[in-house]
C-alpha cells in the first residue's frame, strides 16, 4: 500500500479524530460564549441542523450555530444572500468569520465529515448533479476545502441574482463541483495541510 492510499484509508480519519478532539477542548469557551449570545438575542435554539448527503450518499445531520430567525426555513430557501433579512445580528458576525460552522467539529468526530474535504449539500442539489457527486462523495465532506477558499463570499456573489436558486445552480454549484473533483483526485496529507491553512487565512483575513 502506497503512502497516498494509506493516508486515504487510515491516516485521514485518524487525523480527523485527533484534530476534532483537540479542537473541542480548545474551543469550548468560544462555544459557551457563542451559545449565550445566540440565546440572548431572542431566545430560540442555539444549534441549527440540516440533512446533508455525505460519503457514499449517506444522509447525516450537519450541526451549525443558528444564525437565522427560528422560522427561517418556512420563510425562504436554504440558500442565502448577504442581505437576507432572516439573518440575525449575532448571526451576521458568526457568518462573517465562519464561526457558525464550528459545531461541525462534532460531525467530524462522529465520522460524518472530515476536517478537509468537499462541501456537503442537500439532497435536492445532489440529485441535480448526481454524476458529479458520485465522484465527489467518494470521500467525507469537509469543513475546510477549495470551495471555501474560492467561495468565501458566496452570499455576495448571489446578491446579483433575483432568483437565488438559479444563481446557485448555474454559477456557484458547477464551479464548486469542479474544485471538489480536483480535491478528490489529489488527496494527500500535504494537500490537506495546505488547504486547511489557506482556508483559515482566507476566513480570518478576507
Amino acid at each position: 500500500m502506497g503512502i497516498r492510499n494509506f493516508y486515504f484509508t487510515y491516516g485521514k480519519r485518524l487525523l480527523d479524530i485527533i484534530v476534532s478532539l483537540v479542537s473541542l477542548v480548545i474551543l469550548s469557551p468560544v462555544f459557551l460564549i457563542t451559545s449565550i449570545l445566540i440565546k440572548l438575542e431572542g431566545g430560540g435554539p442555539v444549534f441549527f441542523t440540516q440533512e446533508r448527503v455525505g460519503k457514499d450518499f449517506r444522509r447525516f445531520k450537519v450541526i451549525k450555530f443558528r444564525t437565522m430567525v427560528v422560522d427561517a426555513p418556512k420563510r425562504g430557501l436554504s440558500i442565502t444572500k448577504k442581505s437576507d433579512p432572516r439573518v440575525t445580528k449575532v448571526g451576521r458576525i458568526l457568518r462573517k468569520y465562519k464561526l457558525d460552522e464550528m459545531p461541525q467539529i462534532v460531525n467530524v468526530l462522529r465520522g460524518d465529515m472530515s476536517v478537509v474535504g468537499p462541501r456537503s449539500d442537500v439532497e435536492k442539489y445532489v440529485n441535480m448533479f448526481i454524476e458529479d457527486f458520485r465522484e465527489v462523495l467518494k470521500v467525507r465532506p469537509g469543513m475546510a476545502g477549495y470551495t471555501i477558499i474560492k467561495f468565501r463570499n458566496e452570499e455576495e456573489i448571489l446578491e446579483k441574482y433575483d432568483n437565488l436558486e438559479e444563481g446557485y445552480i448555474k454559477e456557484v454549484l458547477p464551479q464548486k463541483l469542479t474544485l471538489d473533483k480536483e480535491y478528490v483526485r489529489n488527496i494527500s496529507l500535504w494537500n490537506d495541510i495546505k488547504i486547511f491553512v489557506l482556508t483559515f487565512l482566507k476566513v480570518i483575513f478576507d
